[in-house]
């Protein structure tokens, strides 16, 4: 995480790049940090019985949490140093697939419970983690956890690096051309962001307004792949992730603004990014052994 961290640092300053530490609208993330510090280090060795979780789901989440964020920040200055948009191309790979994202994008726009549900399914990629950090937790599966974190880190940069060589402004802006009968989650940031963080005219990222910016590969889709495959070895879970995350995997062509081949793309980084980790990391080595489902945590201290 070091290195990754030192590593975006380079690539700010070289995309001309810089977070004002200042701004308001970094408190709710300080806050959190101190939040979430003070219940690692100040509950992991108290003798009450649920300590030591709570303080494992305070790490793992604030683990997770600076990942996403750098992840986020990262897209900023790679898309700062893209050059073209590969929609074209995108969309002739849509065709041969035979999807068609206007006929996808018309039928939410005319089903209002379509809206409702696919933004409460899109908008869910961070409710997965909490779940599945929990239960990590409570069961004293860090190697788990451990596992998840290094896999979510891995597909992040997997992500990151196929971005650089396809950025693209997304379906909707780029075929859809009536008045707007929907805008989406993902609205149309990419074809106005992208070209004002090329030519500089966007110097500083507003942590509070971060935007997603990256469409092929879909991180919606890699994420979703990460979760159903954490959760698959847990038998209460496997089939609730299973549907909460195949619903948001229906709802980021239209919410996410993605073409179906940025899904398939995310998918591949992500199961990519697993098969890597288990070649280095086998669950047999790392003395991972299946697990009951959720038992109560055993009194530590």
């Amino acid at each position: 995480m070091i290195l990754s961290l030192a590593l975006l640092t380079a690539m700010m300053r070289i995309a001309g790049l810089s977070i004002d530490p200042y701004d308001a609208d970094n408190m709710p993330f300080y806050v959190s940090g101190i939040g979430l510090f003070a219940l690692r280090f100040g509950l992991r060795d108290r003798p009450w019985r649920h300590a030591r979780a709570i303080a494992d789901c305070a790490e793992y989440y604030g683990v997770f949490t600076l990942l996403a964020l750098m992840g986020a920040v990262a897209s900023y200055p790679v898309a700062a140093m893209t050059h073209g948009f590969h929609d074209a191309a995108l969309q002739r790979i849509d065709a041969l697939l035979q999807f068609d994202w206007l006929a996808w994008y018309r039928l939410v726009a005319a089903t209002p419970i379509l809206q409702s549900l696919g933004l409460a399914a899109y908008r869910s990629i961070y409710l997965t983690p909490v779940i599945l950090f929990a239960t990590f937790a409570f069961t004293g599966d860090r190697v788990a956890a451990h596992r998840f974190l290094a896999t979510f880190w891995l597909t992040a940069i997997g992500t990151l690096i196929l971005y650089a060589f396809m950025p693209a402004i997304g379906p909707f802006s780029y075929l859809w051309h009536g008045p707007i009968a929907y805008m989406p989650e993902s609205e149309q940031w990419q074809q106005g962001l992208i070209p004002a963080l090329r030519d500089h005219s966007v110097r500083v990222v507003d942590l509070g307004h971060l935007r997603g910016i990256v469409s092929a590969p879909s991180f919606h889709a890699a994420a979703a792949t990460l979760y159903i495959n954490a959760a698959w070895r847990l038998p209460r879970l496997r089939w609730p992730v299973v549907a909460i995350n195949t619903a948001m995997l229906l709802s980021t062509p239209v919410e996410g603004t993605h073409y179906l081949i940025d899904i398939i793309l995310g998918t591949v980084v992500a199961l990519a990014a697993i098969g890597v980790l288990h070649r280095i990391m086998p669950r047999e080595r790392a003395g991972v052994v299946p697990m009951p489902d959720v038992a109560p945590a055993r009194r530590r201290g």
